[in-house]
């Protein structure tokens, strides 16, 4: 078993690793006019030229599209689970979260919201339709 060291200081500590990344790469690899792309050593899925979802190197976190707006609000109500991306990506809409925090539920609902931040409503209406 692979062991391996996370950021954020000392709030991470040595771990194995999880199966929720490759969770996510199954269940994001189905959805309309989503590519996968390794970026830098880093798996990331995008509709054409906009990445709407970003596993961190050692695929403890995902960086994930959501609103601005309502960044804050999220972080600051559940910092155990959701952080600020980097401050070069602050002026993106992107947030941060620890897979070892959230169920595969969870993760599923905030990649298809920030899947359907980047598609035309159109095909979100018809691909949620078939994929309640």
């Amino acid at each position: 078993m692979r062991l391996s060291l996370a950021g954020r200081g000392d709030q991470r500590a040595l771990r194995a690793p999880n199966h929720e990344a490759t969770a996510a790469r199954r269940n994001e690899a189905r959805s309309p006019r989503t590519e996968e792309a390794l970026v830098s050593d880093q798996v990331k899925f995008r509709v054409g030229r906009i990445v709407y979802v970003a596993l961190s190197r050692d695929e403890r976190s995902m960086g994930f599209g959501f609103p601005n707006g309502e960044r804050a609000a999220l972080v600051a109500a559940q910092p155990e689970k959701f952080f600020k991306p980097i401050p070069s990506d602050l002026r993106y809409n992107w947030v941060r979260v620890w897979l070892d925090a959230i169920d595969l539920t969870e993760m599923r609902e905030l990649v298809v919201d920030a899947w359907r931040m980047v598609v035309p409503k159109r095909v979100a209406a018809e691909y949620l339709g078939d994929h309640p």
